[in-house]
């Protein structure tokens, strides 16, 4: 599976741009895709998404950066080396529709898959096999990607929001959950919950 996110200038793929790209490579570590890009021309623009993500308003027109057009075409050309591209990340969803989006506006042929691995899913069904109960608030549940890091035993991801930070601590913690042993060496120190 291939780890992605995404840091945009909102949340509706057909009026907000793509600013960045994390991805790497669940069976090659190793194996990552990180870049950026400035927002495509009329683009609408989130203050909330820049408080999450931490891009200035320079930052995201700066015209020195490559277009959205040019990142999602590197983007997909880095996929095309991996050896299978099933998408996963705590709400592939967002990440897909703006990738697709992404391919669209820049007449790319766009190939991700539709059927997707969330860690949301991963970590509900993990608790609920240990026979804990997980977080519901509003009678939904209330498995953020802070609480998912605190249940999996690793420090909250930095803040704001990094595109690659945020793929690699959540590849960390499908590979908690899924096979029971840390994975990358920045989280070796860090116990197991379960397991201690």
């Amino acid at each position: 599976m291939i780890v992605i996110d995404v840091e945009t200038t909102g949340t509706n793929p057909l009026k907000h741009s793509i600013l960045s790209i994390g991805a790497v490579d669940s069976r090659y570590p190793s194996e990552r895709f990180s870049e950026e890009c400035r927002m495509f021309n009329g683009a609408h623009v989130d203050p909330v998404a820049l408080t999450i993500n931490g891009f200035s308003k320079e930052e995201i027109t700066l015209g020195t950066k490559q277009t959205e057009h040019e990142l999602i075409s590197a983007f997909l050309s880095w996929l095309e080396l991996r050896e299978e591209i099933t998408p996963a990340g705590q709400n592939p969803l967002f990440d897909l529709g703006f990738l697709e989006a992404a391919s669209h506006r820049a007449s790319q042929n766009y190939f991700l898959p539709h059927r997707s691995i969330d860690l949301h899913s991963v970590t509900y069904m993990h608790m609920i096999g240990r026979g804990i109960t997980p977080p519901v608030l509003n009678k939904k549940t209330d498995l953020n990607s802070d609480k998912i890091m605190e249940y999996v035993g690793i420090p909250f991801e930095p803040k704001p929001h990094k595109a690659l930070n945020r793929a690699l601590w959540e590849l960390e913690a499908f590979s908690r959950l899924l096979f029971n042993e840390p994975l990358l060496s920045e989280f070796k120190k860090f116990p197991l919950p379960w397991k201690v």
